[in-house]
């Protein structure tokens, strides 16, 4: 105890810890001993607060540590760390969701489950909106969200699991989707130190995703919303992908592997004169190939991204595909950042214009916020891997932005790339989750091995969440997966990944 005692702050006690040929100064202590020792610690912050939790619900028993941390004037960035008994040597760091962080049990309840020290932030605001992001009135609430606050949970963190432990980590990896997988590529593009491995899922990492929102529905409402579809007619337009799309792949099975490949055309649902049931009206077929085809601005960037065909039952989830023109997402919050992008004069949001689009897109906010910085070359320098993914039926941000992002990369970092970068697409999966396609990937287990191993992965496998007897192989980009004719369709082996 004399020893921790003369390493007063939890940085030094970090310190003290690792220092080389040092015994550990907390070695004659129980976990849960060593846990009391972090109470009332200082790191940048509040002093922290530290509690045991006993082993229950399929978890191990475990140290949790929160505070909030003030790296900037009127930053405050709020920080849970879960230190499971049993630890594994290495801390993995999760991102949030929507405008917000993620601090809960529920989002590290798998990490702790295989032994990893936790790492997660409220993102530098306590609200847990996905919407709502009225905070970024504030400036230093705005860069702690665009990047610092990821950035200094890890640092942080990394201390605090080595004075608990007395050891340093082996192995720092991170896992985030959608807003999560921003701050992933954030911190491969900003903090390229900070993670040996990095999982960015179906990544926001540009505010094309939320003008892409209200533009859909801007599409959608054309004709005072004689464009928009019931939920039955966008069933009615997947299905009539399936029967033209679905067997390309050597299956039906109600998955379209490569929708890149698949030239389905609305026209051919139009009523013809005299129907008015089971067929789209000249009004939706319009609005139909506009959001496949997206739209580019003047400069060539996607103003509109384009959807996938073959996931149309989901799109009512981040659209007004009704044709009311507005939905509860607030154009994925867009709206809600009017003061710090628009000032007090708002644009028609009903009918948002290129000229806003521009002003989105050369707004102080989106030089911090966006993670579309494809120069990789000081993550792969240190031997960092990144793994991005895509379900290519998500309505929210488009899979488009995900190949433009990895052809972005590749062409950057030729030599690293091949071996230290992979984007993975999930046919029929939504955003992060969901849809008729395996959705459930080990993504933590698939980064532990590659960077253990050296080895990229060329394809990971998945089951159906709702229905986990459904599995299927998902290949590295540009390549999808074929059925090899034979065999059973749950067995990936049936599969092969091969360019079509």
């Amino acid at each position: 105890m004399r020893h921790i005692a003369a390493c007063s702050s939890l940085l030094v006690l970090a310190a003290c810890a690792t220092a080389p040929g040092d015994v550990p100064p907390d070695s004659a202590l129980t976990d849960q001993a060593r846990c009391a020792v972090l109470n009332g610690e200082s790191f940048g912050g509040s002093p922290a607060q530290s509690a045991w939790v006993d082993a229950a619900d399929g978890l191990p028993a475990f140290c949790e540590v929160s505070a909030t941390l003030h790296p900037a004037e009127g930053s405050n960035v709020g920080v849970v760390y879960r230190l499971p008994e049993g630890w594994n040597g290495k801390v993995l760091g999760i991102g949030g969701g929507g405008w917000a962080g993620n601090v809960t049990l529920m989002a590290a309840r798998d990490g702790l489950a295989r032994g990893y020290a936790t790492m997660q932030t409220d993102g530098g605001h306590p609200s847990t909106g996905p919407w709502d992001n009225a905070w970024a009135i504030s400036a230093a609430a705005r860069e702690d969200f665009a990047h610092r606050a990821i950035h200094v949970m890890t640092e942080t963190g990394k201390a605090v699991a080595a004075a608990h432990y007395g050891r340093p980590h082996s192995r720092a990896y991170y896992n985030g989707c959608s807003t999560g997988g921003r701050m992933g590529l954030m911190e491969a593009q900003r903090y390229p130190a900070d993670y040996d491995g990095i999982v960015a899922g179906a990544p926001v990492y540009t505010l094309q995703v939320q003008v892409t929102s209200l533009l859909r529905n801007q599409t959608f409402a054309a004709g005072n919303g004689a464009a928009g579809f019931s939920p039955e007619q966008l069933r009615l337009v997947q299905d009539a992908v399936m029967v033209q799309c679905d067997a390309r792949d050597g299956l039906v099975d109600g998955l379209v592997n490569n929708p890149a490949a698949c030239d389905f055309q609305p026209r051919t649902l139009q009523c013809a004169p005299g129907q008015s049931a089971g067929c789209l009206s000249p009004q939706q077929v319009a609005a139909l190939q506009q959001v496949y085809s997206g739209h580019r601005a003047a400069d060539g960037s996607w103003m509109m991204m384009p959807l996938n065909r073959g996931g149309e039952a989901g799109w009512a989830m981040f659209m007004a595909a009704d044709g009311s023109g507005s939905d509860a997402t607030g154009g994925g919050g867009l709206i809600g950042l009017q003061p710090v992008l628009f000032g007090a004069r708002a644009p028609d949001w009903s009918n948002f214009t290129e000229a806003n689009y521009l002003t989105v897109r050369q707004s102080q906010f989106a030089s911090i916020y966006e993670a579309n910085n494809p120069d990789l070359s000081a993550f792969f320098g240190r031997g960092g891997r990144l793994l991005t993914w895509y379900g290519l039926s998500d309505p929210g941000p488009s899979p488009v932005i995900g190949s433009d992002y990895a052809r972005a990369v590749m062409d950057a970092n030729p030599r690293a790339a091949g071996e230290q970068f992979r984007y993975i697409t999930l046919p029929g999966v939504g955003h992060c989750r969901g849809g008729p396609g395996a959705d459930d990937v080990d993504w933590i287990d698939a980064i532990d091995r590659w960077v253990e191993s050296g080895q990229a992965p060329d394809r990971v496998v998945g089951r159906n969440t709702q229905n986990p007897a459904l599995v299927r192989p998902h290949c590295a980009w540009p390549a999808s997966a074929h059925y090899n004719g034979s065999g059973d369709a749950n067995d990936p082996t049936s599969w092969t990944c091969r360019r079509s």
